[in-house]
């Protein structure tokens, strides 16, 4: 399954950390963090629960930039 998101991120360079940090996460097959749209499209592992994982993305994103959002 595959969802986009709207995210509010300040550089290109916090979107790619973002990016890289969305796809560590547990239950994300891959991710895309879009610095121009200010969107991120997340594809799940089959079987995840889509809210609890996009809980702990923004979680982990949230180390890298503590002022970003998204909008779940």
């Amino acid at each position: 399954m595959k969802k986009t998101y709207k995210i509010e991120v300040d550089c290109a360079n916090c979107a790619n950390k973002m990016e890289v940090a969305t796809k560590t996460v547990a239950g994300v097959k891959d991710a895309n963090v879009n610095f121009m749209t200010q969107k991120m499209t997340v594809e799940f592992e089959d079987g995840q629960d889509d809210k609890a994982v996009m809980k702990a993305v923004l979680k982990a994103c949230k180390k890298v930039e503590d002022d970003c959002e998204i909008e779940l």
